[in-house]
């Protein structure tokens, strides 16, 4: 024990061990398996991370012509999967991603579109044969008419007849 205690491990060991721990005080493990299972774990553990850099290193700026080359007016190419979408915000959030966290992993500036040109025409279109947003403008129309104030005669109070005394 002396020779490990000046050590530092990995977070990947420490992960492991509270993995073990867990599994062991529900499950009956013989001692013999233990560093099988402590090793397998570990393995496990070291082999995602590995993957995890792999994929991280793997994303690099983008040029402004594979940015233009993305947006079209049908659909926008996302940089996730390469496949064509009307709107980016639903695939996204399938990958656990925002808008934001999108343009910033990707390096893309602030006003990249998360919709289709032709998709966004296609809505407002929609909303206008619908006449949304047509009330709001009716009653910006001029002020409203001061109502009449009549004077009406105050209600009879209606209190118990109290009860003669006896």
């Amino acid at each position: 024990m002396g020779e490990n205690a000046g050590t530092e491990h990995s977070p990947s060991i420490g992960l492991a061990v509270d993995i073990v721990a867990a599994y062991v005080s529900n499950n009956s493990v013989p001692a013999s398996e233990l560093p099988g299972l402590i090793g397998g774990i570990h393995a496990a553990l070291n082999s995602l991370t590995t993957q995890g850099r792999v994929t991280n290193s793997i994303v690099e700026k983008l040029s402004p012509s594979q940015i233009r080359k993305s947006i079209t007016n049908d659909h926008l190419v996302s940089f996730e999967d390469g496949k064509p979408y009307k709107t980016l915000r639903r695939h996204l959030t399938l990958r656990g991603l925002t808008p934001e966290a999108y343009r910033e992993k990707w390096g893309l500036p602030r006003d990249y579109p998360m919709t289709a040109a032709s998709y966004s025409a296609q809505r407002s279109e929609l909303a206008r044969a619908l006449g949304l947003g047509q009330q709001r403008r009716k009653s910006r129309g001029g002020p409203a008419p001061a109502p009449e104030v009549t004077a009406a005669p105050a209600p009879k109070s209606r209190s118990r007849k109290k009860a003669p005394a006896e």
